[in-house]
This record gives structure tokens, sequence and C-alpha cells, in this order.
């Protein structure tokens, strides 16, 4: 394990929870969730939805930068096209953990990787050498079909009621 590889854990670790209290326990979280669950309430209440979505927004594409930041110092190459499988893997991170939830995005995240990392270590012994640590990928997309198929709302994720 390298320096930068603690650097980036310890960063991520810092990040997540800043972003859990910026979420649960400020002005803007609250507007957050309150946007989230009915943009037009929120505006009889006081809250600008069109400048809570676009902080959002905004901080979206921070965590991004900070993400690109962090792979390009782990792997030291950067390309314009590298954020897709990331993106997906993240996705696929939050659909384990249930959409909406960022605690459970984050234990999805960690499952995936070792879902991943299980996964790529045994693939090659599971099918005689056919299919190598390449395909790893397979049982990241297998695991979310899964969720999807057996629990559509996410490991954590809570059944919402359909409204009338």
């Amino acid at each position: 394990i390298s320096v930068t590889q603690v650097l980036i854990l310890v960063s991520t670790l810092v990040i997540l929870v800043s972003l859990l209290y910026l979420v649960n326990y400020t002005r803007l979280g609250r507007a957050m969730r309150a946007t989230a669950e009915n943009p037009r309430v929120a505006a009889l209440m006081g809250v600008k939805p069109d400048a809570v979505i676009s902080a959002t927004f905004v901080i979206g594409a921070a965590l991004a930068a900070v993400a690109g930041l962090m792979w390009a110092a782990n792997y030291g190459t950067v390309q314009h096209s590298m954020g897709f499988m990331p993106g997906l893997k993240a996705f696929t991170a939050a659909v384990l953990g249930g959409i909406g939830n960022l605690a459970g995005a984050m234990v999805g995240g960690v499952l995936l990787g070792l879902i991943e990392a299980i996964g790529a270590g045994y693939l090659g012994e599971l099918t005689g050498g056919v299919l190598g640590s390449h395909y790893a990928d397979i049982f990241a997309f297998l695991a979310l079909i899964l969720v999807l198929t057996l629990r559509p709302s996410g490991l954590l994720g809570e059944r919402v009621a359909d409204r009338a």
C-alpha cells in the first residue's frame, strides 16, 4: 500500500463525512432533502428549488473533479473518457445500497468492491482458466441484476408507498 493510496483513503473518508454532515445538518442539506421530496412544497416553504438544484450539481461536479484527481494520482494517467466505467460502477453502488441513501451508497460501494475483488481473484479458477480477472465487471453487474430483481429499493433502501 503506497502513501498515495493511504492519502486517497483518508481524503475519501473526510469528504464522505463532510458530505454526510452537509446533507444531514445544514440548511442547504435540509433544502436539498425537501426539494428532492417535493419541489413545489419546498418552494412554498421558502426554498428556491432552482438554486438548490444548481448547488447540488456544483457539489457533484466538484466531487467528480476530486475523484478524477485521486484517480490520476493513483494510476498516473488521465484521459477524457476515463470516467465512464467508474461512473457506471458508482451508479451500481448507489443502486446496491439504495438510491437516495448516502450511507447505503457507501456500503454499496464497499460491497461492490469486495464482490469484484473476490470475483476477480477466483474467476480464473472457477472457469478453468477460460475467463481471466479482466472479466471482473461481470460480478458487479450480476450483483446489480440480482439486487434489482430481489430488492429493487436496494439493500438499505426504504420501501416507498405509491402516492394517491
